[in-house]
């Protein structure tokens, strides 16, 4: 992925986030693995962390910490009221991006 994609992808990634934790609660690693296994390789585990952190400082899901065959609890995320509303926005904003972009895109043509 070059620079340009990473600047963007980083603009939406709560956006993908809450969409992965909408199908179904995950803890961390498990959202960095499915994102990659998406095809978003060279997003970093950390960065999905602290990502996690401020969605769950402005309430946009629930955590519940179950224990861990290795080492401590894990801490499940899953997605709130206030989570599916803000996914709700993201995808309006995303479609009115998309479409205002394919127009830009296709003028002239």
């Amino acid at each position: 992925m070059g620079k340009q994609d990473t600047e963007m992808l980083k603009g939406v990634l709560e956006g993908i986030v809450l969409a992965v934790l909408a199908r179904r609660p995950a803890y961390g690693y498990e959202i960095t693995a499915g994102l990659r296994e998406r095809g978003f390789a060279d997003i970093a585990e950390g960065t999905i962390y602290a990502l996690l952190v401020r969605i769950e400082q402005r309430g946009l899901v629930d955590v519940e910490k179950v224990p861990s065959e290795k080492g401590p609890p894990r801490k499940v995320y899953t997605l709130n009221t206030a989570g599916r509303d803000k996914l709700a926005e993201f995808w309006t904003t995303w479609s009115v991006l998309a479409e205002r972009l394919e127009q830009l895109r296709t003028e002239g043509d």
